[in-house]
């Protein structure tokens, strides 16, 4: 019996130190190459992070482009990501979708219900998207424009200046990091 326990402790005890130090120590070596060496893309604004670019935020203010609704924890809880894995006919998702097109709605009173991006009233995969369509920037110009009495034009130039393309313009969607447009936002005067 006791030819057959060494052998097992031998393998647990290799087995512990390759996966907790071996295995980790790689990682984190493979980590050191990556951008920012693997500590996330930080936002500074004046020298101070404000945020980060690939972790969506919560802007709720009317003054600011909205991001996705989201269902990670309490909302944009990274150590929770997740959505909502309810399916387009669950009747709380509904429930949901309707509650962010009537918010929408009252707060873009110059905007028709069709006009709205799905995405605005919809959770993402993740709950943490940090990116919007063009489309779902555009909807939101004329209350922001309202409320920081701001020209469309200058608006709209800011949102084209922000858009970013595809990569080699076919892997991916045209898309808005909506935290770096609400910062360039914030520098129109």
């Amino acid at each position: 019996m006791k030819q057959h326990i060494l052998p097992s402790l031998r393998l647990t005890l290799v087995s512990v130190f390759f996966f907790c130090v071996v295995y980790t120590f790689f990682i984190w070596a493979i980590a050191q190459a990556a951008p920012n060496k693997g500590e996330g893309q930080t936002v500074t604004v004046n020298g101070k992070v404000v945020g980060y670019a690939l972790e969506g935020q919560n802007f709720s203010q009317d003054k600011y482009f909205w991001s996705r609704p989201s269902k990670a924890g309490n909302g944009y809880d990274a150590t929770s990501g997740s959505g909502s894995n309810k399916g387009p006919s669950n009747p709380d998702y509904l429930t949901d979708v309707q509650a962010h097109i009537d918010s929408f709605l009252v707060h873009n009173p110059t905007i028709k219900k069709e006009d709205i991006p799905s995405e605005l009233v919809t959770y993402s995969a993740s709950g943490l998207d940090p990116d919007i369509s063009p489309a779902a920037a555009y909807v939101q110009v004329d209350r922001i424009a309202a409320i920081r009495k701001i020209s469309k034009d200058k608006i709209n130039a800011l949102i084209d200046a922000t858009t970013e393309k595809p990569l080699l313009n076919a892997m991916g969607m045209t898309h808005i990091n909506v935290l770096k447009l609400n910062i360039g936002l914030d520098e129109i005067r």
